[in-house]
């Protein structure tokens, strides 16, 4: 297999992780050029390959068994279909481990310990091993055992609170915002571990818990309440910048970012309304956040006379932060998404050699760049190759292991 390219070229991570935390952290490794060997259930496989419609499309339109939420988290790796529930299969997990920079897993809490496959089983054979746990709650505290989920530590994080409309409902972000970050988290983690590793030979245990990263990445929302006790939410508003904001054009909706003072004197010298800049309630933004009802009062009548797209044009034209409110259809066949590069093909088996369309990875780095070499793997897709290849299993030993049903 060719892993020449990315700059973690060269480093191996064992994957058993599943859904979208452990495998959005593993994808980003493998975007990156590691080997990841992705241990999937033999017959079942990752639950998301079931989590659809809809499905990869083959060369005549039709459905194929290929989630699209499964390739949205599981490029660059090769599937080993393995039955980690079977002493033969944990023996495989402890060989490959044995060989590894990296692993990452997103069992329950102590799960994997009870196969003897935790951190401190493998270590010993491993000094170098990076082990990565991902779970809902941590390995510590009182919910470590709870199982985690996406939607939950949204609710319990607090970014439900602060999303939606003042007078809505809490409202989820409409991605599965705590599994990615989480996953990017670990990601992070595994590649500061690996350098340690690098210097030192040593390798390290990293606990991600999800409702850790959730309340982390609260940023300034959380230190707005630390500093000021406000639990409210304000819908499109920015809680420390006025105006910025979605506003109601003639003919739709429009984002608004000024950013500055001069932005806001510019902004107001453009529409004719130099008495909002010489305001005292509106001439910092410090008075504007603490008059927020009456600046955008004034600003409403002014956005709504006149179309979106002759507003964007201008304030482009004065340099002021702004855009339209992008449909999925129209982000992707937006000119600059397009010209970034941030769809791409690649032939995928499932679909007859038919190419499958992926977003494409945003890292991008000059001298070893981030890319797409692997389509999401087939079920056990490359069990044979990795058990030969990094094993050295010879045929009659893998038709054995697929006939106890270790292998699949």
């Amino acid at each position: 297999m060719n892993q020449d390219r990315g700059p973690l070229a060269g480093v191996r991570v064992v994957d058993l992780t599943r859904v979208l935390a452990g495998p959005y952290c593993t994808q980003i490794l493998g975007d990156l050029g590691a080997d990841v060997i992705k241990i999937e259930r033999p017959g079942a496989g990752d639950d998301t390959r079931r989590f659809a419609p809809p499905f990869l499309k083959d060369a005549d339109g039709n459905d194929t068994a290929e989630s699209a939420y499964f390739m949205s988290a599981n490029r660059n790796k090769r599937s080993l279909a393995l039955d980690v529930s079977k002493p033969e299969g944990q023996a495989i997990v402890r060989r490959l481990a044995a060989g590894a920079d990296a692993l990452v897993e997103n069992f329950k809490t102590g799960n994997l310990a009870r196969y003897g496959l935790g951190y401190e089983d493998l270590r010993e054979a491993n000094p170098r091993l990076v082990y990565c746990s991902i779970t809902g709650f941590g390995q510590t505290g009182p919910y470590a055992e709870r199982p985690g989920y996406d939607f939950l530590v949204q609710a319990m994080g607090g970014i439900m609170s602060i999303t939606g409309e003042p007078d809505g409902e809490p409202q989820k972000v409409g991605v599965p915002i705590a599994d990615i970050m989480s996953g990017m988290f670990a990601a992070v983690a595994v590649n500061a571990a690996l350098r340690h590793a690098a210097l030192t030979g040593e390798g390290q245990y990293i606990d991600i818990g999800m409702l850790d990263t959730q309340v982390a990445w609260l940023v300034n929302a959380g230190m707005n309440y630390l500093y000021s006790g406000d639990l409210g939410r304000l819908g499109n508003a920015h809680p420390n910048i006025v105006p910025y904001q979605v506003f109601a054009t003639a003919d739709g909706y429009i984002v608004v970012a000024i950013g500055n003072d001069g932005q806001f004197r510019r902004f107001c010298g453009m529409v004719g309304r130099e008495d909002l800049a010489g305001d005292a309630r509106f001439a910092t933004n410090d008075a504007r956040v603490r008059n927020r009802e009456a600046c955008i009062g004034a600003l409403r009548p002014v956005f709504a006379a006149r179309s979106s797209a002759d507003w964007l044009a201008a304030l482009e034209a004065a340099g002021i932060g702004c855009g339209p409110i992008n449909r999925l259809d129209q982000v992707f066949e937006d000119p600059h998404v397009n010209a970034r590069g941030m769809v791409a093909e690649m032939p995928h088996k499932a679909a007859g050699g038919a190419p499958a369309r992926l977003i494409a990875s945003p890292l991008r780095l000059s001298a070893t760049p981030a890319g797409i070499r692997l389509p999401p793997p087939l079920l056990g897709e490359h069990s044979e190759e990795v058990l030969s290849e990094l094993l050295g299993c010879d045929e009659a030993e893998i038709a054995e292991l697929r006939a106890a049903g270790v292998v699949g």
